[in-house]
């Protein structure tokens, strides 16, 4: 059951929420709850950052790919522990210490990461099936 709690905003800062609400067509207070949801954990992981996606709002790393994205390179890396982390900074481009701490937040939030993947998988079954279609259409 959620708790009810009262906040004095300034009266700009209340403007520019009501303004974000309407345009992104959610009540304010569920903005304020995803704000405050993401800057808890982006503050808690520096370097990783919120984006807008087809798929929704996913944690991504700010000089790179998703948080989902790390996680699948690492797991369909080779070997184990450290040589897994190699592999995918070297796969993706990136230091080490940033697969580090994609995997951190993943092993923190791992639910927010698994359904993300769920989410991925989905849209790209969506999209081979319509590539199917189209070519069957397309043949006839």
């Amino acid at each position: 059951m959620a708790m009810s709690t009262s906040y004095r905003l300034a009266p700009e800062l209340k403007r520019l929420l009501a303004e974000r609400a309407a345009r992104e067509q959610i009540s304010e207070t569920a903005l304020v709850t995803r704000f405050l949801e993401e800057g808890l954990k982006t503050s808690a992981y520096p370097g990783i950052a919120y984006r807008n996606g087809p798929t929704g709002r996913r944690a991504a790393l700010v000089v790179g790919p998703d948080v989902w994205e790390v996680v699948l390179a690492v797991r369909h890396a080779p070997g184990r522990g450290e040589a897994k982390v190699r592999d995918a900074a070297k796969q993706l481009g990136l230091p080490e210490g940033q697969i580090r701490l994609a995997v951190d937040f993943a092993a923190a939030y791992p639910q927010e990461v698994e359904d993300r993947i769920a989410l991925n998988d989905a849209a790209a079954e969506r999209a081979r099936e319509v590539a199917q279609q189209r070519a069957r259409l397309i043949a006839s």
